[in-house]
């Protein structure tokens, strides 16, 4: 850190020098043109290339037994150009893993290959997608496939339940993207005023993102149980007392999402205030549930707890609202 003295002229203006090493590395001089941009903790920041257009972050990655992951990393970064070389030839099995790999990646392409290289390019725009529009998407989906999931349980649907879990591979992708938009405006300034999201709503959605993404995975594995149950028959009182529990927690997680996007306090309290509620439901669920056979009763109990964690997640996602209060 260097620290400077503000001064003043005799018209009243404040100034400060700018560091010699830096305008010389941005290739200042007398006369050059900067922007200035405020920033909400109260920072300025001095852009000395406003008017160029940005470079594509560009990187090479040797193929490795880690391949996938390492992509998946450098889209996470924020990267816009991969490039996969190898020191004689990329092997088919290599191709596979990489075309595999960005079926799960929104907006990558392969627009270079051949025996021994591959380049994939990101073809999205960060400014055209607001985080609010990808994490709505991503809700609606976990949404409908937690609502899916309960009712396939309750009316014993394996065909319903199978549907659910390739549903899950949609909300990873739209996860990813999310996390690839929010650490590009973290590292672009402009983009985030543009987008109107600070470094602390960066921090906010993310949370809430991997809240959203762990209720679809809840969802699958309730959808897993149904499929291992293969279309077991429960009491009516079972049924009923599901549905009941069910209700609160999807009107919940729903709310939640609702109160975070909107800064709206007192629904997001309403969210923690129907906790009695979901016990009470819970319990009447659990009692139900022991009345069944043995083995079935000890492969529902996992089961009820997968549909209440739900609420869980949805509380915790209400308590990231007062934050974003301004």
């Amino acid at each position: 850190m260097e620290l400077r003295r503000v001064q003043k002229t005799r018209g009243g203006t404040f100034f400060v020098t700018l560091p010699k090493e830096w305008a010389a590395k941005n290739g200042i001089e007398r006369g050059s043109i900067i922007s200035t941009s405020m920033a909400d903790d109260g920072r300025l920041v001095i852009n000395p290339r406003y008017n160029l257009e940005p470079s594509p972050l560009t990187i090479t990655i040797r193929p490795s037994q880690h391949l996938s992951r390492e992509i998946i990393g450098k889209y996470l970064l924020g990267y816009d150009v991969i490039r996969v070389e190898a020191k004689d030839r990329i092997t088919t099995e290599q191709r596979e893993t990489i075309k595999q790999t960005l079926t799960r990646l929104i907006g990558l392409e392969i627009i270079e290959e051949d025996y021994a290289k591959i380049v994939i390019q990101c073809l999205l725009e960060p400014s055209a997608l607001a985080p609010e529009k990808v994490l709505r998407r991503e809700h609606l989906i976990t949404s409908s496939m937690y609502r899916d999931a309960v009712t396939a349980l309750i009316e014993c649907e394996i065909q319903l339940a199978s549907n659910i879990m390739a549903r899950d591979d949609e909300v990873d992708r739209l996860y990813f993207l999310l996390v690839r938009i929010l650490r590009t405006v973290i590292q672009n300034p402009s983009l985030s005023e543009k987008l109107e999201v600070s470094a602390i709503d960066c921090l906010d959605y993310r949370l809430t993102a991997s809240l959203v993404e762990a209720v679809g995975d809840q969802s699958s594995q309730i959808a897993e149980y149904v499929l291992r149950l293969g279309g077991s028959k429960y009491s009516e009182e079972f049924s009923r007392s599901v549905s009941d529990l069910h209700k609160v927690v999807y009107d919940s997680y729903g709310d939640a999402l609702a109160a975070f996007l909107s800064h709206n306090i007192s629904m997001a309290d309403s969210v923690r205030d129907r906790k009695a509620v979901v016990e009470e439901l819970y319990r009447k669920v659990e009692t139900a549930a022991n009345k069944l056979s043995i083995e079935i009763a000890h492969s529902l109990i996992p089961v009820i707890s997968l549909v209440s964690r739900t609420y869980d997640y949805s509380v915790d996602i209400s308590d990231l609202t007062t934050p974003r209060i301004r």
